[in-house]
């Protein structure tokens, strides 16, 4: 198979910013390098290693595709602030620093070249999934990706558009059929309701026949409301109690608004969260933590979904590669799914 001609000149020209997250309870400065050369993101961790500015390090992308991967390349691919804060960013599955690394997990894109063992896709392809969470990520013209963490991206459907719905829609639907068991004419509560996962999960609830109640900032309400809530909890101003007895509560914000969240959940009943493990927990109740994990036949019931109108995308901005160094800013982020949109 033909390499993609992805490899751009040794020094390429670069545009950063730099900022600091805690991690750990340690502060890591990031620097964000834009490489020119061959249109990708790099993000450099150590600032005692970090190669000096306009001296970019480059690593091609191997020739064809390893074993059961494809490689992909990508139109659009999301981006989820959170994740500068996720070890996976920055290290192996060996817990090993693996900076400079690329970020962005979620991609929609053609195939471009098969590996031996997939199964299910062919080169030329319209595809949408998950990039590996220990390895280089989809802000890149060319990522490598297991075959199995793709589905194929029906040809109505927009690449921004499959870009938004792997980390929202399976989270979501993960949250609800699989650990959440959901089942018809149970009450949800969804935290952060107007966001691009609680929104999805919003919906979803809504379809299989939930009573939805969201919750978020009071700027949020029309949101929640508009993607399907019946009811809003302000957490600012209303009393969270006030939802006590509900069959199924979803997490995504942890610390106090978790542990509060536990006593809210009636006998029998279930608190899944992304957040971390639960710091508390219903005496009546479960409680589970998980990682979304990309599965095609989800991404499949997601997409279907859809094209069908029964499920609207949270897209807040969208940016080409080259602009994508200000996606990062967290001045300049809006509500919804950050989008990359990397191939013109």
């Amino acid at each position: 198979m033909n390499r993609p001609d992805i490899l751009g000149s040794s020094r390429a020209a670069v545009a950063f910013l730099e900022v600091s997250i805690r991690v750990s309870c340690s502060v890591r400065h990031w620097r964000f390098i834009q490489r020119t050369g061959n249109r990708s993101v790099a993000l450099y961790g150590d600032p005692d290693r970090t190669l000096p500015y306009g001296d970019v390090e480059h690593r091609p992308l191997q020739a064809g595709a390893a074993v059961n991967n494809v490689v992909v390349q990508v139109h659009a691919a999301g981006f989820t602030p959170g994740e500068l804060s996720w070890p996976g960013t920055w290290t192996d599955r060996l817990g090993r620093d693996r900076t400079p690394s690329i970020p962005g997990h979620e991609l929609a894109g053609v195939v471009s070249a098969l590996g031996y063992g997939t199964r299910g896709l062919s080169v030329g392809q319209r595809v949408f999934g998950l990039a590996d969470w220990t390895h280089d990520g989809t802000l890149a013209e060319y990522v490598a990706v297991e075959a199995r963490n793709l589905a194929p991206l029906p040809g109505d459907v927009d690449f921004t558009v499959g870009a938004s719905l792997p980390i929202s829609g399976l989270t979501a639907w993960q949250e609800l059929f699989v650990h959440g068991r959901f089942q018809v004419g149970q009450s949800v509560l969804v935290h952060g309701a107007a966001g691009g996962v609680g929104s999805m999960v919003t919906q979803l609830a809504r379809e299989a026949g939930a009573y939805v109640i969201g919750t978020g900032r009071a700027a949020d309400r029309q949101t929640a409301l508009d993607f399907g809530a019946q009811e809003f909890v302000d957490l600012d101003n209303d009393a969270l109690s006030d939802a006590n007895g509900v069959d199924l509560v979803f997490d995504v914000i942890g610390g106090d608004i978790g542990k509060r969240s536990a006593g809210l959940v009636r006998a029998g009943g279930m608190l899944v969260t992304i957040a971390g493990p639960p710091e508390a927990q219903s005496a009546d109740g479960l409680a589970v933590d998980f990682v979304v994990e990309a599965d095609r036949a989800q991404l499949s019931e997601v997409v279907q979904r859809v094209r069908d109108g029964r499920l609207r995308t949270n897209i807040g901005n969208v940016s080409p590669l080259d602009d994508a160094v200000s996606a990062f800013n967290p001045t300049e982020r809006t509500k919804g799914k950050t989008i990359i949109r990397v191939r013109r």
